[in-house]
C-alpha cells in the first residue's frame, strides 16, 4: 500500500524521500514545472543550482542527451545504477527548469530496487539530496522528514544507504572530468574504461 501511495504522490505532482545507494533524495518528476519547483522551494535551493534527471535505463540517457562519447554503453554497464552521476550534452527534450538553462544536464540511475523501479514507472524523476541547502545530506529518515516544515511522505531503508556521495564524472566536452569526488575513483573509471580521457 505504500508505495502505491508514494507513486500517486509523484503521479500528482508531489514530492516524496527516496532511499538510494548513497544518501536519501527529495524525488518529482522532472518534466513537471510545479513538482520541480515544490522541490525547489522544499529545499531552500538556488535556481541557479541545476538538477540531475534520475532514470532507469541508458535509452533514457540518450532520449534526454546529444553528441555522448563513443564509450557510453561502457560507463552505463559497468557503473549503473550505481554511485555515479554523468555529465552530458542536453537535447532540447531537457526543459529549462531541470537544468537551470544550462547547455548539459547530470544523469543519475540510483541503485536501490525499489527506488529505481518507480523511476522506470513514473520517471525521469529529479532526485537532489533530502536535505535544506546547505545542510548535511540525510542519511537518517525520521531525522530528515523532521528538517521540512511540512509533512512528506517517503519509505525508509537507512541500511541501504553509505552516506558516501555519488561521483560526477563530466563527459560533456572534448576530455572528462570529476567535478566532485564521491564512490567510485578516477582511478577505477580508467581501469574499467582505458579509452576514456582525462584532463590533467
Amino acid at each position: 500500500m505504500k508505495m502505491d501511495k508514494i507513486r500517486t504522490i509523484i503521479e500528482g505532482g508531489g514530492a516524496v524521500i527516496l532511499p538510494t545507494e548513497t544518501v536519501y533524495g527529495l524525488f518529482a518528476q522532472a518534466l513537471n514545472e510545479e513538482a520541480v519547483n515544490t522541490v525547489y522551494r522544499l529545499k531552500q535551493r538556488p535556481r541557479d543550482k541545476a538538477m540531475n534527471l534520475n532514470v532507469a535505463s541508458l535509452e533514457q540517457i540518450k532520449k534526454f542527451s546529444q553528441n555522448p562519447p563513443h564509450f557510453l554503453e561502457k560507463v552505463y554497464n559497468r557503473f549503473m545504477p550505481g554511485p555515479l552521476t554523468i555529465i552530458l550534452k542536453a537535447n532540447k527534450n531537457v526543459p529549462f527548469w531541470v537544468n537551470s538553462g544550462l547547455a548539459t544536464v547530470g544523469f543519475r540511475v540510483p541503485n536501490h530496487e525499489k527506488t529505481l523501479r518507480l523511476i522506470s514507472e513514473t520517471g525521469p524523476l529529479i532526485g537532489p539530496s533530502a536535505n535544506i541547502s546547505g545542510e548535511e545530506s540525510g542519511r537518517k529518515f525520521t531525522l530528515l522528514i523532521s528538517q521540512f516544515p511540512e509533512k512528506l511522505e517517503g519509505f525508509e531503508d537507512d541500511k541501504a544507504l553509505t552516506g558516501i556521495d555519488s561521483t560526477i564524472l563530466d563527459l560533456s566536452g572534448q576530455k572528462a572530468r570529476i567535478l566532485r569526488q564521491g564512490a567510485i575513483s578516477r582511478e577505477m573509471i580508467q581501469k574499467e574504461i582505458p579509452e576514456i580521457e582525462f584532463e590533467d
